[in-house]
């Protein structure tokens, strides 16, 4: 065993980070989920996929019966956590938009 296996980190399992994900998110209030993805107010703004190696999220820019999507590839721990960052910076964001 090499010094450099002693550092590796762990696989990323994307259906694990789903789960994750997915319980995360459904503690933000107003987000409720539906199918794949999350919704507020019956308008889509999250939509998760998951491939072997990686979790896709789209983000809504802002919700919209047609939103513009932003897509985040996330291919470790780090990311998933920089995504929940970033939809709980977008929904503050939406929330003083509509005041």
């Amino acid at each position: 065993m090499s010094d450099d296996d002693f550092f590796a980190l762990p696989a990323f399992k994307p259906d694990e980070a789903l789960v994750t994900l997915k319980r995360q998110l459904r503690d933000l209030k107003p987000l409720a989920e539906r199918g794949t993805g999350f919704e507020i107010g019956g308008k889509r703004v999250i939509d998760l996929a998951t491939d072997a190696t990686t979790l896709t999220a789209r983000l809504a820019k802002r919700p919209a019966t047609s939103p513009e999507w932003q897509t985040l590839l996330l291919k470790n721990s780090a990311d998933v956590r920089k995504c929940v960052d970033e939809v709980k910076k977008r929904l503050s964001r939406w929330e003083q938009d509509a005041e």
